[in-house]
């Protein structure tokens, strides 16, 4: 029997309110799935969280980073070890002129509103992403012609020997869903975004059109990761899935979206292995009919 982890020692550099226990993480990911965590920790400073993953590699217990958990997918038998979540308890945000200072946790619909009032363009592709400025950075998250990489400044990350560097726009190796963060294992903390000042009317009024495209065309009434495949070379994902005959198709409580076939949702009380069996069925009938090769843009945390 494995010895219970005793996480006590958290207590020493920690308020209670920070630490949860025995988590269920249906509650803390988009798509409503997911068994029991240990432990997950709620940093409000860059110490608290240099600090936590001391904590655990020196008591060999596993950890996790996420933010807001929309872009990924936890097992049903849950996660052994500690989930560190950079969300709004770290989301101080700083507007000098152009530029804008942004703690990893905040919401990039929260950053997008502060860009808004502040008259500054640029932020509009990303106004209606569900996730945080950290997991944005770590994939080069992007929408409607827009990515991270056009607004990114610097970051500053914690490297996994504890160290704090500064990494400048053109250092960060972007590119299709990736950054040197999620190549090196970088824990994003802060970042500047560089925007120009435009007309308040004409950046909100591309926010409202964009987020109307959004809402017509994306499955936003069920609870889902985003889009579940990166983008094929020449091709895009749900457009193979719809001419694959798969729209609808359900495994479970798991389905293709009927909306938008690039989602794969959860009906009701999907189960992580309904998902995974159900994207598998996805990639096996494309990759048969198309010759093409669906990745998963979804994280799993858990098992894998």
């Amino acid at each position: 029997m494995e010895n219970e982890m005793n996480f006590e020692p958290l207590n020493d550099f920690l308020n209670k309110e920070q630490i949860l226990l025995n988590e269920q993480m249906k509650g803390h990911t988009s798509f409503k799935i997911g068994g029991y965590v240990d432990c997950i920790v709620l940093p409000k400073s860059i110490e608290d969280i240099r600090q936590t993953i001391a904590f655990c590699k020196a008591s060999s217990i596993a950890y996790y980073i996420m933010g807001n958990g929309s872009n990924i997918l936890v097992d049903d038998d849950g996660i052994k070890g500690l989930i560190i979540k950079i969300g709004d308890t770290f989301s101080a945000v700083d507007v000098q002129n152009e530029i804008v200072i942004a703690e990893a946790g905040v919401l990039l619909s929260k950053l997008s509103k502060i860009c808004l009032q502040n008259s500054l363009q640029g932020f509009e592709f990303a106004s209606g992403i569900p996730g945080t400025l950290g997991g944005a950075i770590f994939m080069n998250a992007g929408a409607y012609g827009g990515e991270m990489k056009d607004v990114i400044e610097w970051v500053e990350v914690l490297t996994p020997n504890g160290e704090i560097l500064k990494i400048q726009d053109h250092d960060m190796a972007f590119g299709y869903r990736t950054s040197i963060v999620k190549a090196k294992g970088f824990v994003v903390l802060r970042a500047a975004l560089k925007f120009k000042k435009g007309d308040y009317d004409q950046i909100l009024a591309i926010t409202n059109e964009l987020t109307e495209k959004r809402v017509s065309k994306q499955p936003l009434d069920l609870p889902s990761a985003g889009s579940t495949f990166k983008r094929p070379e020449g091709y895009y994902a749900g457009k193979l899935i719809e001419d694959s005959g798969l729209r609808g198709l359900k495994y479970g409580c798991a389905m293709v979206s009927e909306k938008h076939c690039g989602f794969v949702v959860n009906t009701g009380d999907a189960s992580c292995k309904e998902v995974i069996t159900l994207i598998e069925i996805i990639q096996k009938v494309v990759r048969d009919r198309f010759e093409v090769e669906l990745e998963r843009e979804v994280r799993i945390f858990g098992k894998e």
